[in-house]
């Protein structure tokens, strides 16, 4: 039989831990609790906070109508074209003065019917063009390679055309949007780095796209442009037909 005096021995012995360890007494400064009673359950703990969501919110697309060659007044392709691929974007000019904008839709039809008629080409040369208040026309079909009066074959090319002589008239921060974001589509599109993007006078003898335009993208500011408007998320440069594209261009010949 253990005395009291040998239990206390062996606790000395044994430390504090042993005895903590082994004991079913409350902690010391633990209330007693009456004969028969248990002690009360522990309250659970709250839940730990869910982690923030990780999810990546979809990119933000920007929405861009390209008017319908039937908006303004476009005539039929004559059959023919070269199918190609597109493996880079060129920039042009009409190299004739626009004067009011409200000239733009009929600049247009004049192009294509010296091209049809004049060159004999199957349509007008280029695939988009761009108006001084940043309107974006639809031009040839862009499966189709462009023409071309100079020596460069312009087969692969993405061909944007700036309404306007740019030798004679400065661009305006309208028309320069709108073909930042025409060769930000063609970027994302046809998956082509926004680095391929040149002058027509990069590949021939000529002043195209015009002294004023051509500072402008040997700068970098175009480049610049394209590069932040691809960053910015998908542009969708999507068809704009019907009558509502109908009104729209006559709004735009009436100078509105």
């Amino acid at each position: 039989m253990i005395t009291r005096r040998r239990l206390l021995q062996i606790t000395g012995t044994l430390g504090l831990t042993a005895v903590a360890a082994g004991c079913a007494d409350p902690m010391p400064g633990s209330p007693s609790l009456p004969p028969g009673e248990s002690p009360a359950p522990p309250v659970p703990s709250s839940p730990a906070a869910a982690p923030p969501s990780t999810t990546i919110p979809p990119p933000v697309v920007t929405p861009v109508d390209e008017l319908c060659r039937s908006a303004w007044g476009a005539q039929p392709a004559r059959p023919g074209g070269r199918p190609h691929t597109i493996t880079r974007m060129t920039l042009h000019h009409t190299a004739v003065v626009l004067g009011d904008n409200s000239n733009a839709p009929a600049r247009l039809r004049q192009h294509q019917r010296y091209h049809q008629n004049d060159k004999g080409w199957i349509d007008i040369a280029y695939h988009v063009s761009v108006d001084r208040n940043g309107n974006i026309y639809e031009l040839r079909d862009w499966h189709l390679a462009g023409d071309t009066a100079t020596e460069y074959d312009p087969a692969g090319h993405f061909l944007v055309l700036c309404e306007g002589d740019f030798d004679r008239e400065e661009i305006t921060e309208a028309q320069l949007h709108g073909a930042a974001l025409a060769f930000a589509w063609a970027t994302q599109n046809f998956h082509i780095a926004p680095t391929t993007l040149g002058g027509h006078r990069d590949f021939a003898s000529t002043s195209c796209p015009g002294t004023n335009l051509y500072a402008r993208l040997a700068n970098g500011e175009i480049g610049r442009r394209v590069d932040e408007l691809v960053a910015a998320g998908p542009v969708d440069l999507k068809q704009f037909c019907g009558p509502a594209a109908d009104a729209k261009v006559a709004q735009i010949e009436a100078g509105r």
